[in-house]
């Protein structure tokens, strides 16, 4: 382990002042920041044993976790075991995956399927049970889906109808998380967040479960809803919990790609089922990559795509499906189906243009078997954590099932530990910490980020050596001056300042990580260094 201590003198702890006198407050037994597949599932768990409050920045259909479109991995096949689902996760981990933690989650699925086929999750099925299809990275077929590409919204769905079926559990939409509350202990209170109304409130807690996702807005081209813009890892440093692997952050490697229009991500379930990347000129190429070619892991498809983009000076591939049957398509892949039609794409004829896009954040907060973090009645599930399933790379539908795992675990805990403690109103400490005015001049924090985004793009993307990466630090460095000490009354400006913070953190991990492994690769040292490198690099707020 490489272990970071992180002095800004820029950044504040509380990104607003804090006044309990002044301030509306409210009270739960769990509090739970974040509303995707984890955040649900451990509603679901804490509910039936305490009180909950969730709070999710939009709405609750807002999540990454809601538009997951390939499926969820999980060991449902005949021919397919337990060991070979473990042993294809750490192949793709890169030789960083926990594999406590691997075996934890592997053996957890199939049980956790089930239960939400029991809740009404709408999986396909064929001859009543549940469909599996292969995905790049798995040697057998064991990834569920729902609605042919809309599976996350299939389970989350489920899960939503759960949720408010449940007396205990109460859903509050449109809070925007700003700060983790912490005592002397080193301990969690809960967060002080800002409501609909745009009005200061704090959620005391005697747990928090921290599921608020992943960092992909961090990027230009990314797969990620809105929502993804880092927040729960910067409360998460700022409030002293330790950082893990904040150098991998994993890019798909096919989003449509049309000049103007947003990114939307093409399911690499396209490639497990035949799909083919050609280049400009119609050329099959993968081949020339990895003896998997279409099936190769994502980070190798993703850096392959972009080393064939270079070679034919193009701006993106093509996928080529043209051999499908249209109609099983449509009925398989609806939503692709109706994105391609809406750019009168006909993929009977026509290829598809793709090109990678940032994706998944695997670093995160850092949390045990359990999924407690570094500060005690805190616990992460979710991307917003690093439990030491994906290593350096995710495999392909892991995510969900992470996700729906850690989420079971978190909230089991966290509710009993609740019911355990009668919550004390009078435990909850008086405070009042007020944040000196800034003198220096103030940013345009969209022109900022749009520039934020772009550099990252260029510094911290797929490629990456040496130089540019001390330039991302030094000219985010250079923002945070000038931002990260304003005192901001909106989300846009709190945003900003986490984005900030945790772009530096990982243009940080990756200068320093001077090797190539899994989804981080350096042009400048292309071998895997297992000597050196192969441990976790963990980044903590220091003096």
């Amino acid at each position: 382990m490489l272990a970071l201590k992180i002095r800004q003198s820029e950044f504040h702890r509380y990104l607003v002042p804090v006044d309990t006198s002044s301030t509306q407050q409210l009270f739960t037994d769990v509090l739970i920041i974040g509303a995707g597949i984890a955040g649900l599932r451990a509603a679901i768990e804490a509910g039936s044993k305490s009180s909950v409050t969730i709070v999710c920045k939009d709405g609750i259909e807002q999540s990454n976790s809601w538009n997951a479109q390939g499926g969820i991995a999980s060991v449902l096949g005949d021919e397919d075991d337990f060991e070979s689902h473990c042993s294809d996760t750490i192949k793709t981990g890169c030789g960083l995956n926990n594999v406590e933690i691997v075996r934890q989650v592997v053996r957890k699925g199939p049980e956790l399927i089930r239960q939400l086929l029991n809740w009404g999750t709408e999986f396909d099925t064929i001859d009543g049970k549940i469909d599996i299809t292969l995905e790049g990275g798995h040697s057998h077929a064991r990834v569920a889906h729902a609605h042919g590409d809309s599976t996350g919204m299939a389970i989350c769905k489920a899960l939503v109808r759960k949720v408010r079926s449940m007396p205990e559990v109460h859903i509050i939409e449109k809070f925007y998380a700003i700060d983790l509350i912490t005592g002397d202990e080193n301990n969690c209170l809960g967060v002080l967040g800002c409501n609909g109304g745009g009005h200061l409130q704090i959620i005391w807690a005697q747990n928090t479960i921290l599921s608020s996702g992943g960092a992909g807005r961090l990027y230009r081209e990314t797969t990620n809803q809105p929502i993804a813009t880092a927040d729960g890892l910067a409360m998460a440093f700022r409030a002293g919990a330790v950082l893990r692997d904040m150098e991998f952050m994993q890019f798909h490697p096919t989003t449509l790609y049309i000049a103007g229009a947003s990114r939307a991500l093409i399911t690499e379930t396209l490639r497990g089922e035949g799909a083919i990347l050609r280049d400009n000129a119609g050329r099959a190429f993968m081949k020339d990559y990895h003896a998997d070619a279409e099936l190769a892991p994502r980070d190798v498809v993703s850096r392959a795509i972009l080393s064939q983009m270079l070679k034919t000076n193009s701006t993106h591939v093509y996928l080529d499906i043209r051999h499908f049957d249209k109609s099983h398509f449509s009925k398989r892949f609806p939503l692709i189906s109706e994105l391609c039609s809406s750019f009168d794409i006909d993929v009977s004829k026509d290829l598809i243009p793709v090109r990678p896009s940032a994706h998944y954040m695997i670093g995160g907060v850092k949390t045990d078997s359990k999924g407690r973090t570094s500060i005690k009645n805190l616990y992460a599930c979710g991307e917003v954590a690093s439990t030491g399933l994906h290593g350096a790379n995710r495999l392909g539908s892991n995510s969900l099932l992470e996700g729906l795992v850690f989420g079971q675990i978190t909230g089991e805990l966290a509710g009993e530990q609740a019911a355990k403690t009668e919550l004390a109103i009078r435990k909850y400490p008086r405070m009042k910490i007020p944040i000196p005015i800034s003198d220096r001049s103030r940013l345009d924090t969209a022109d900022v980020l749009n520039s934020l985004r772009s550099l990252m793009w260029r510094n911290v993307g797929i490629t990456r050596t040496a130089k540019p990466l001390a330039e991302a630090q030094e000219i985010i460095h250079f923002w945070q001056r000038y931002v990260a000490d304003k005192v901001f009354d909106k989300p846009a400006g709190w945003e900003c300042q986490n984005m900030l913070l945790v772009a530096f953190l990982m243009a940080l991990a990756a200068e320093k990580r001077t090797e190539s492994r899994g989804v981080h690769f350096r042009a400048d040292f292309t071998d895997t260094d297992d000597n050196k490198w192969k441990k976790h690099i963990e980044i903590v707020k220091g003096e």
